[in-house]
Order: C-alpha cells, then sequence, then structure tokens
C-alpha cells in the first residue's frame, strides 16, 4: 500500500514539473533597451540597461558610438515565485557618458536563449549643450520641482454659454519621490461661473503619465462650470502647499535608503476659457437660455372632476444641461380656472459630464364651474451645442372636462347658450336657521363682594414687592458692563453658528456653514465684504481693530480649518471643537471689536 502510495505522489510530482516547464517554455521571450533619458546635456550621464526575462548566452552589447563607457557590465538577477508562476528578469547595465553634441543611436545589441538570437531595438538619443545643473548633481529641492506637478485639465476650452465644462485638478508624482502631506494655499474664485464642486470621497493614487513619462497622479478636486458670460474667461489657479519626501544617495545601518524631506508650493497655473456667444440666427422668441439636450412634457393628475375639486398640472423639463439655470415655460390657463403660484421640484444630479436628471413646476388648479376647459399646448425651446441648433418642443393640447358643478353665469346669458341649465333654488337654502332656540335662564351670580372681588382689589399691593425687587435685578445687571458684553457676545455667537451646529456631522456641510458664519459676522461688526478677502487681509484687519494676536490667530485657524476640510478627513470629535473654538472665538471678538 505505501509503495503505491509513493508510485502516486511521484506521478502527480513528474506532472507538475512537466506542466511548469511547458508553461514557462510557452511563455513570450523578450529582450529589450532600456534607458534613462532619450535627451541629456554633454556633461550628464546616461544609464543603458538591457533586460530579458529568460537567462541567455553571448551576450553582445552595441559599440556605443558617441558615448564613452564609465561602467558596466554590471549584472542583476531576480527571481521570484507568486502564485505558483515564476518571474525571472536578468539586467545588463552600462554607464555611459556622451563625447560629442548631436543626435547618436544606440544599435542593437544581441544574445542567444534557447539556441535562437534575440535582438533589441535601436534607440536614438539627443545629446545638448551642457546644462546647469546636471541630474547627478541636482538638490533635493530640484529633484522635487522635476517630480512634482500641479494639473488641471479642462475638458473643453471654447464652450458655448451656459454650457458645462468640467475641471479635474490632479497632483502627478514621480515614482522617485513620495508625497507625505499637503495643505491649500488659495482655492481658485470660478468668477463669471456657476459652479458644482463634485466631492472627491476619497485620495487614491494611481498609475499614468506626464509629458509621456510615467507618474502617478492623484485627483485632488472636480468642479463642473457653467459659464455666464461670452469672450475670455480665466479660471484662478490653484495653489498647494506639499511635502515631499526625497531619496538621497545614503543608507541607514540595514541598508535602507535615506530620505530627506523638503516643502515645495505647486500650482496648477491659470487657464483660459474662450466662451463662444450663442448665436442669433433662428433663436425663437420665447427662447429661456436652456443649453443642453431635453424632453419636455405637459401633464395633468386628472381629466375629469367636480367643481371645487382640484387637479395638479406638471410642467416638466428632463435631461442633460443647465437645468437649474433657465426658467420653466409657465401654461397660459382659462381665466375661470382658480390657478396657485407652482411648487417648484429638482431631482438633479451633477457629474463631470455636467448636470442631469428633470425639473418641474406643480400646479394646483381648481375648476369653479362646470364645463370644458383647455389647457392649450406650451413650447419649451433650447440651445443644443452638440449639433449647435436651436430645438423647440411642443406639449399637446389637454381638455379639464368638469362633470358637476354650478353654470358660469357669465357663460350661460351668453348667445347660444339658451339651452344651457339654470341654477333652481330650492327650500332647503336657508334650513341652517333654528326657529325655536330653546333658551334658558341663567343663575344670579353677582362678583361685588365675593372671595374673586376681595383677591383682586389686594394683588397690586402684593405686586409691588415682586416689581421692586425686578427693578433692583434690571439695574444689577445693567450695571454689569462686563457680563453684558459677554451675554451680548455668547447670544451673537450661537446666532451666526446655528446653522453650523445643525450640519455637525456632516463635513462638507458643517465647514461651508462655518465658514459663512465667520464671514458674516466679520461683515455685520466691521460692515464690510469680508469673503472677498485672504486670510492675511482679514488678519492685519484685525490687527489694525486692536484685537489680541491669540483671538485673531485662532479666527484664521478656523478659516484654514474650513478650507483643509474641503480636502482632507475630518472627524466628528475635530468638528465638534472647531464649534466650540468658534463660539469662543466669536465672543472674544466681540468684546473685543
Amino acid at each position: 500500500m505505501t509503495l503505491m502510495f509513493k508510485n502516486i505522489l511521484t506521478f502527480f510530482m513528474v506532472a507538475i514539473a512537466a506542466l511548469g516547464t511547458y508553461a514557462q517554455d510557452d511563455d513570450a521571450i523578450t529582450f529589450e533597451m532600456k534607458l534613462s533619458k532619450d535627451k541629456l546635456g554633454i556633461n550628464e550621464r546616461l544609464r543603458v540597461d538591457f533586460t530579458m526575462n529568460k537567462d541567455g548566452d553571448n551576450f553582445t552589447p552595441p559599440d556605443f558610438e558617441g558615448f564613452r563607457v564609465l561602467m558596466g557590465p554590471s549584472q542583476s538577477i531576480s527571481s521570484s515565485w507568486i502564485n505558483g508562476v515564476r518571474s525571472y528578469s536578468k539586467t545588463y547595465s552600462y554607464t555611459l557618458a556622451p563625447t560629442a553634441r548631436g543626435e547618436f543611436t544606440i544599435k542593437q545589441a544581441t544574445i542567444v536563449i534557447d539556441g535562437k538570437v534575440y535582438k533589441s531595438l535601436p534607440r536614438k538619443v539627443e545629446v545638448t549643450a551642457a546644462v546647469d545643473k546636471p541630474s547627478d548633481q541636482m538638490t533635493i529641492d530640484d529633484v522635487a520641482d522635476e517630480g512634482l506637478h500641479l494639473v488641471a485639465e479642462v475638458s473643453k476650452t471654447n464652450p458655448y454659454l451656459n454650457e458645462a465644462i468640467s475641471v479635474v485638478y490632479k497632483l502627478y508624482v514621480a515614482p522617485s519621490i513620495s508625497v507625505s502631506n499637503y495643505q491649500p494655499l488659495d482655492n481658485p474664485k470660478y468668477n463669471n461661473f456657476w459652479s458644482q464642486d463634485i466631492p472627491v470621497r476619497r485620495l487614491s493614487a494611481e498609475n499614468g503619465t506626464y509629458k509621456g513619462k510615467p507618474y502617478r497622479y492623484v485627483v485632488l478636486k472636480r468642479v463642473v462650470l457653467y459659464p455666464q458670460k461670452s469672450g475670455k474667461l480665466e479660471i484662478e489657479p490653484l495653489s498647494l502647499d506639499v511635502t515631499v519626501d526625497v531619496p538621497t544617495t545614503k543608507r541607514d545601518f540595514f541598508g535602507g535608503r535615506i530620505y530627506s524631506q523638503t516643502n515645495k508650493t505647486v500650482s496648477a497655473g491659470r487657464r483660459t476659457i474662450n466662451v463662444k456667444p450663442l448665436p442669433e440666427k433662428n433663436k425663437p422668441a420665447n427662447y429661456g437660455g436652456a443649453v443642453g439636450n431635453f424632453d419636455f412634457s405637459v401633464s395633468t393628475s386628472k381629466t375629469t372632476l367636480n367643481a371645487s375639486e382640484s387637479l395638479q398640472a406638471i410642467v416638466e423639463v428632463s435631461g442633460k444641461g443647465n437645468l437649474k439655470l433657465f426658467q420653466l415655460p409657465e401654461p397660459d390657463l382659462p381665466g375661470s380656472l382658480e390657478v396657485y403660484d407652482p411648487e417648484f421640484s429638482e431631482n438633479v444630479r451633477t457629474t463631470l459630464s455636467g448636470s442631469q436628471g428633470k425639473v418641474s413646476n406643480s400646479y394646483t388648479i381648481v375648476p369653479s364651474f362646470k364645463g370644458k376647459y383647455p389647457i392649450p399646448s406650451i413650447t419649451f425651446s433650447y440651445f443644443d451645442p452638440s449639433s449647435e441648433t436651436y430645438k423647440t418642443l411642443s406639449s399637446d393640447e389637454i381638455i379639464i372636462n368638469v362633470k358637476e358643478g354650478p353654470v358660469n353665469s357669465a357663460v350661460a346669458n351668453l348667445p347660444g347658450n339658451a339651452g344651457a341649465k339654470r341654477v333652481v333654488t330650492t327650500g332647503d337654502q336657508f334650513n341652517f336657521i333654528k326657529l325655536k332656540p330653546d333658551l334658558r335662564a341663567i343663575g344670579t351670580n353677582y362678583f361685588f363682594g365675593s372671595t374673586r372681588f376681595y383677591l383682586w382689589l389686594l394683588l397690586p399691593l402684593l405686586l409691588i414687592p415682586v416689581a421692586i425687587a425686578l427693578g433692583k435685578k434690571r439695574e444689577a445687571i445693567a450695571s454689569d458692563v462686563v457680563g453684558n458684553r459677554v451675554r451680548r457676545a455668547n447670544k451673537l455667537a450661537r446666532k451666526y453658528l446655528s446653522k453650523a451646529k445643525k450640519e455637525l456631522g456632516d463635513k462638507e456641510g458643517f465647514y461651508i456653514a462655518l465658514e459663512k458664519a465667520l464671514h458674516n459676522y466679520l461683515k455685520a461688526k466691521l460692515k464690510i465684504e469680508t469673503s472677498e478677502f485672504s486670510k492675511d487681509k482679514i488678519a492685519s484687519l484685525l490687527a489694525e481693530k486692536q484685537v489680541d494676536q491669540g483671538t485673531s490667530d485662532g479666527f484664521i485657524a478656523l478659516l484654514k480649518n474650513c478650507e483643509m476640510a474641503r480636502y482632507s478627513p475630518f472627524s466628528d470629535v475635530q468638528m465638534q471643537q472647531d464649534y466650540d473654538k468658534a463660539s469662543e472665538v466669536i465672543s472674544q471678538l466681540d468684546k473685543q471689536l
């Protein structure tokens, strides 16, 4: 039995080895040349790697015309097993120095693998004049500058008026460095644009390319813009203060590379958007500013009812475009219908391609008389940027049939309406009047001389000491100047922070409300518009008003937290601390201002 088990085990081991050998032989063999750069100064160095995924013999390098070999060939081998699959790599490396300026070609290298000759592809290299700072002599700041880029990617730079465009801010980081922290320095103000932020729920790094080179990038901010005027409009840049970890040539005791840290300021740069005006040719007379691709409908909750009953008439526009930026057309209803102000409803979501969903007005209509009432056809016009044409949609006419109810006398007396029914009165019109009241006598009850009479007589005398005590308390409160200031300050703080308190737990809503509360407080106290001021301007303004440094720093720190919250995760504990701090800072400011 043991012998049989050994034979079966040996069979399976041989089969697995055969399958592994077959799979390895079946893999595609690669042999390629990699360059550290394809353009360099004559005073820089070039690294050339020849890499293969299977070991070979008789490696023959090219002659490296135009270059001098400083080091090489050095060999490195990497082999690993992952999930039962073997990964193998062998590399021959050279370090070269250019001998002249110009364009040179590094020719093919050859190697023999499994009896076959494999050749690498030739690569061209451009050698320019000497650079001020060769790559092998670059400082930490130079490496950070070269490997860190903030880019604002605009979906369209020449949109029509009120056509959606998206702006995505990406931070590109070279593989050789890493980012440990960042702080926004200046957020763009989208003047002459209607803007809608799309929150970035989680920051995650992805692989990409920047100017043809491999980079990692993270999306920091996304916003959808609708231009509100034609011409050349500028998008202000987003600026960040970034902490960068740059590897050095030094290593620690265990052989690990030592990193050095530096802070860099990066900016996305200004972007210019050339906004085209909407064409005047063929513009409909009833055009109300809608831009996009829409459907239009008018519907009612019922078409048959009795007088004094109500129905709903709904005017709805759905589709994709500037749904929040135009007015819905109004129905032209007969004067004999009682129509209430419409109730507006919207169900719109915003993505990078723009806003989409539907908006509607719901009219409550109550007919007073019997008859048939038409809701005439309504037209809705919009501009379609994809076809660059105006389009007009029309609704169907709807007939409201009121079956039961009084007849409108103005209609009944018109010529041709002689056959209309008249309203006939009956003997029941006044049946609500009681002809036999059934009155009863009320018992005698004298007030003078009663217990209640004497209580009301003595009440003013009892209230005199109470009034004296209250007067003294009011005088004491009025004389307490410091206490009154504190009470007024706390009341003012609660007034401006009430909205922020309701949003506790919702990071985005809380910090938007908190920032508005801080600006509205300064606006109320100083009678100026502070929302357009920078934090430095606000700090200098508080200094002019002789606000102490600690209170001013606390106010500016809260504004910074409001900005940081848009890009960084904040806990409920942090939000509660910021709310308490804001109450304290507003109270202190109110006493000092």
